[in-house]
């Protein structure tokens, strides 16, 4: 007979603090446990009940009366003072007209009376009621509220009341609802289920995805690692540009080990109150150990993960590193066999805190960099999955047109063609979709703006300028399309890429990209001898490279190969030029006017000797207002390259 146990799958984990019964399953809590408050709210419930139940019945009782004698009652009855009167055996219940003073209490008056008739009267009492106009009752006005009005009034308020708070504690939260709730985790949980992300969702990162395959199968049999000594990394950091699919990995890894992931922002730690955001990461890592093995994701964890007693610590982060400690402590109180795995996602890794980089926390640093043309060509394929797409579209080609785009902005892509597909109504995606939506991403929008026709020659020949000296540079790259169609804040656009990936730059290179950004003011002041506001964008690219150049990649002899900039992270910081002497500092100046003067002065002697080829370019632009790569080198005479 096969043992029941082995259908099981393999487990070799060991959860801290997990109740009895099967490995990992979480212990079911009480139903008050799941209110906001637990026990509390409850207790706070049930006295709200029983005040309001005793002010309702105040509320809703009889009037308060005053006991008069019978014969005060015929004296005020004579007078015409009373206004009406309900009998019940001997009793006599009534309301005076005006007030009356309380023989017991010469101090209070009341217009709602009690008296007592005597047993031997014989006077006709009810004569003499309807000859002085008395209204005479037969209902008891001391009888008790309808039903309806007790529950309104007695439970009405607390419900309405109650009602409001659970409004308010959903708006919030759990972080901010309910007595006790601002240390509990605000993590989302996602239960691994038949339509999760895997691996085959992802493209273009295959080594990042490589360095996770391990986890997923230590995660399936941690008995083949563990049985050789062998342990899980505690964690695994996440570093790259924005937008290359970190979080996505982190959701594939966790589809393909099929455990719980837990999801979390590490801003969502940070509250006004200090301590609670030590306390949220306490009740996250609770969660993952009862529902081991399981994944935990954080999310730019650089938000509270930056370095300690840095130059960029001004104080006032003590609610900051009391979560980061509460971090570092729950990793580094790991054993290895528990089967909860960090995640962490960030842009800016090297602004971590050193001690959450370390062997025994972070283990394992996965980089994720942009995808090369065919990782373009792959992420390409995921998205337009369900896009139907014309016979004409080269994904290749789209591939090899995008260079530098990650996958978010092939996603983006993928839906700007679709989109602008549709509102041409067309069948299928085609290339011109494609296209258009790349231009619309790149280059802007574009505008329906009048130019006169002074401006519309003067931004040609502008854009001649780029287009021209990006065609004769040797080393630069070719030139796409020139538009003088204006898009964004500009009035015109050349758009210039490389025919492969680049990943280093040459000093020549980079002269042309400043040669190449100064064509169009060179043209202007060639052509109409006067300059505009044109080129500013132009001239903050220009100095930009030419500073780097300088300043960091060591391209100028005057300065040497050293890095005299400050880190990016100080630039901004009154520490940032502290460690440049002033001397250093102007004379990188001087060599940055140096290096853009020459670049300039080689444009306008470029264009001076190829000034028939800028009049015919212009003219081509001033006719058609955009031209492709074979249009925009045919109109100045060259030859595109292959």
């Amino acid at each position: 007979m096969t043992d029941p146990s082995s259908s099981r799958p393999e487990s070799g984990w060991h959860t801290e603090g997990a109740p009895p019964g099967r490995a990992g399953e979480p212990q079911k809590p009480s139903w008050y446990s799941r209110l906001p408050g637990g026990r509390w709210f409850l207790l706070l419930l049930l006295a709200m009940l029983a005040v309001n139940w005793m002010i309702s019945s105040f509320l809703l009782g009889p009037p308060a009366r005053i006991q008069v004698p019978y014969t005060l009652f015929l004296e005020e009855l004579d007078q015409g003072n009373v206004a009406s009167v309900t009998s019940t055996a001997e009793t006599i219940l009534g309301t005076f007209r005006k007030e009356v003073v309380d023989p017991e209490d010469p101090q209070t008056t009341a217009i709602d009376f009690e008296t007592q008739r005597p047993a031997f009267a014989e006077d006709d009492l009810l004569a003499r009621l309807i000859e002085q106009g008395v209204v005479v009752n037969a209902e008891d006005p001391n009888q008790s509220a309808p039903l309806w009005q007790q529950l309104l009034l007695g439970f009405g308020p607390t419900v309405l009341l109650l009602w409001l708070f659970w409004r308010f504690y959903k708006r919030m939260g759990a972080g901010m609802g309910g007595i006790g709730g601002l240390g509990r985790s605000k993590a989302r949980v996602y239960q691994p289920t038949e339509k999760r992300t895997t691996f085959n969702d992802i493209a273009g990162i295959d080594e990042a995805e490589a360095e996770l395959v391990e986890i997923v199968d230590f995660l399936k049999h941690p008995g083949k690692y563990t049985r050789l000594g062998g342990r899980i990394p505690k964690g695994i950091l996440l570093s790259g540009p924005p937008g290359t699919g970190k979080t996505l990995l982190a959701r594939a890894l966790a589809g393909e080990a099929e455990v719980p992931f837990f999801s979390m922002a590490a801003s969502e730690f940070i509250e006004m109150i200090v301590g609670v955001g030590a306390s949220r990461v306490r009740d996250l890592f609770r969660q993952a150990k009862e529902a081991a093995p399981a994944i935990i994701f954080i999310d730019e964890i650089d938000s509270i993960g930056r370095a300690r007693g840095g130059a960029l610590s001004y104080g006032g982060h003590d609610e900051r590193e009391q979560t980061l400690n509460q971090i570092l402590a729950e990793m580094d109180g790991f054993t290895g066999t528990e089967g909860v795995i960090v995640i962490a996602a960030t842009n800016r890794a090297e602004i971590l805190d050193p001690a959450l980089l370390r062997p025994g926390r972070f283990d394992r640093h996965v980089v994720v960099n942009p995808p090369d043309q065919v990782g373009r060509k792959a992420i390409l394929e995921i998205h337009t999955r369900g896009v139907p797409l014309a016979p004409d579209l080269n994904l290749g080609a789209v591939a090899a047109a995008t260079p530098g785009m990650v996958g978010a902005d092939l996603a983006n892509l993928v839906n700007e063609a679709a989109l602008g597909a549709a509102r041409a109504e067309h069948d299928r995606v085609t290339a011109r979709d494609f296209a258009d939506a790349q231009e619309k991403i790149i280059l802007g929008a574009a505008r329906k703006i009048l130019l006169s026709e002074e401006d519309r020659r003067r931004t040609a020949y502008h854009e001649s300028g780029h287009a021209l000296l990006g065609m004769l540079q040797v080393s630069g790259d070719p030139v796409r399309k020139v538009s003088i169609i204006p898009r964004g804040r500009a009035l015109g656009v050349t758009l210039q890429a490389p025919e492969a990936d680049r990943y280093a730059y040459t000093r020549e290179y980079l002269l042309g990209r400043i040669t190449g950004a100064l064509g169009g003011r060179a043209a202007e002041e060639l052509v109409f001898g006067t300059i505009t506001t044109g080129a500013e964008s132009d001239l903050q690219q220009v100095t930009q490279i030419a500073r780097n150049m300088v300043g960091r990649w060591g391209m100028s002899e005057a300065v040497g190969p050293v890095a005299v900039l400050p880190d990016p992270e100080l630039a901004a910081t009154p520490f940032g030029m502290e460690q440049v002497a002033p001397e250093t500092r102007e004379l990188v100046d001087r060599e940055v006017r140096r290096i853009v003067d020459e670049c300039r002065q080689n444009a306008l002697a470029t264009l001076t000797e190829n000034r028939a080829r800028l009049d015919a370019l212009a003219a081509a632009l001033l006719k058609q207002e955009t031209l492709d790569a074979a249009a925009a080198y045919a109109a100045a005479g060259l030859t595109p390259p292959e």
